[in-house]
């Protein structure tokens, strides 16, 4: 079943439970993937991995205006933004945990021959592929830097 079918079948659920931050939510993830959808040069169906971006891209977002309104003592709105993250999540797959970002790119430095900050750029290409949707690009990064200085 597609993400978009999924989604489809959650937002009828959610207005006849009558769970509007809910259904707020998913309206947002529909919209993102219907425009991804139709983006200039996207073929019919989108992939599971551009779905999975587009996720990634919202909870992102969430992210960062909940950090904006916490900063601004705003906690109504902070509230609203926690609330929409967390219901996106729950379609992205399993994160993987810090240490297992940190076993698997040890992994990695020692197959990609890495050896100092310096090799930091070819490390991370492979890395954002091989766990893209699996691991925060953040904590990849951070784990990286960490591993080679």
């Amino acid at each position: 079943m597609s993400l978009i079918t999924k989604i489809d079948q959650d937002i009828k659920q959610a207005m006849l439970a009558k769970q509007a931050d809910k259904l707020r939510a998913l309206r947002s993830v529909k919209s993102a993937l219907l425009l991804a959808k139709t983006e200039k040069g996207a073929s019919e169906e989108i992939s599971e991995e551009a779905e999975i971006k587009v996720l990634q891209k919202l909870v992102k977002q969430r992210k960062e205006s909940a950090d904006i309104y916490q900063a601004q003592n705003r906690p109504d709105l902070y509230q609203i933004e926690k609330e929409e993250q967390e219901f996106i999540e729950a379609y992205l797959p399993q994160q993987m945990s810090r240490e297992d970002v940190e076993v698997y790119l040890k992994e990695l430095i020692s197959r990609v021959g890495a050896t100092s900050v310096k090799d930091m750029g070819k490390v991370m290409g492979t890395a954002n592929k091989e766990l893209a949707g699996k691991a925060d690009g953040k904590t990849i990064s951070e784990v990286v830097k960490q591993l080679l200085a």
